[in-house]
């Protein structure tokens, strides 16, 4: 597992905390089903391919593709070498 920081209001820990107690869960508990419900919920098919794509060239061609960013912008983002700009001289 991950330990992830998230902030809440205050009147939604106060009813997440009183259901937890109830339930006998742990608030990350009820975290983790309500995020793994809503990616069930939301997920479509090209977030399930970049889900599932474990090799960073292919995972990177996906990106570029369609409604996705090109491929140096999305090397940029995750912090991976990107070829130098090529500018011509006049």
């Amino acid at each position: 597992m991950k330990r992830v920081n998230i902030i809440l209001e205050a009147d939604l820990h106060d009813r997440a905390r009183i259901l937890a107690f109830v339930r006998r869960k742990s608030i990350s508990k009820i975290v983790r089903d309500a995020l793994r419900e809503w990616l069930a919920r939301n997920a479509d098919t090209k977030t399930e391919i970049l889900l599932a794509e474990k090799d960073e060239r292919r995972l990177l061609k996906i990106l570029e593709s369609g409604e996705f960013i090109p491929s140096e912008k999305a090397k940029k983002s995750l912090g991976l070498r990107t070829r130098p700009s090529v500018t011509s001289n006049p």
